[in-house]
């Protein structure tokens, strides 16, 4: 697949929510840039995701982050019509794998929800940590909290589950539309980025455990 292709269908507009974009100017702003000019160039997917020469770890982290919320964040607008209560009235992956939401606030212990409802629920959650600037600063300067790696593998954890939803119960309507090797493409630089980091448990990958051994053995495109 080239990598032009692949930059050009995440750049659309029929995202589930609102994507999240950087100031230009900021220094995320041309972190964003730098990662993305290197997807492009089509090369090694595992080579991309290192860290930068001379960048900080929790930058690089963050702006990968928010580039894969708005990833999946239209992953999951391109298939979210065929998600409802009827289709899916459980937020799974297979008969195996079921997830109940929990945010501490509205939803004090595990609750299962339809698929669609989860979701949502998962992207608002997650679109409100990227946005609290107590979490992810956007000003020079201005240092990360101590737990910050910690939320960054609840949010990484819980986008990886938009995944195994739509690969495992709507991959049918996403080969349907052409779209197949550009999800496999977003799933395989996600999954590099998780693992070379470790920000996602082998126990929360292990869902899609088949589907990482047989796209991501080869480090290439």
């Amino acid at each position: 697949m080239a990598s032009s292709s692949f930059t050009s269908f995440f750049a659309r507009d029929k995202t589930f929510k609102p994507k999240k974009k950087f100031d230009p100017g900021t220094l995320k702003y041309n972190l964003h840039k730098q990662a993305n000019a290197t997807l492009q160039s089509g090369i090694d997917l595992k080579h991309v995701v290192k860290l930068p020469p001379g960048e900080e770890l929790n930058d690089w982290i963050a702006v990968h982050v928010v580039d894969f919320f708005n990833r999946i964040n239209l992953l999951y607008g391109t298939v979210c019509d065929y998600c409802n209560e009827q289709t899916c009235p459980t937020m799974s992956g297979g008969p195996r794998y079921e997830y109940h939401w929990q945010d501490g606030v509205n939803y004090k212990k595990p609750t299962a929800l339809p698929a669609n409802q989860y979701i949502a629920l998962l992207m608002d959650w997650a679109e409100g940590q990227i946005n609290n600037e107590n979490i992810f600063p956007c000003t020079l300067g201005v240092p990360f909290p101590k737990n910050y790696i910690s939320l960054v593998k609840k949010i990484l954890a819980r986008l990886f589950r938009v995944f195994v939803h739509v690969y495992i119960h709507h991959f049918d309507k996403l080969v349907g539309i052409g779209a197949e090797a550009h999800v496999n493409t977003c799933y395989k630089h996600f999954y590099y980025f998780v693992t070379e980091f470790n920000l996602v448990d082998k126990k929360e990958l292990e869902p899609l455990k088949h589907l990482s051994e047989n796209l991501c053995s080869s480090p290439t495109v």
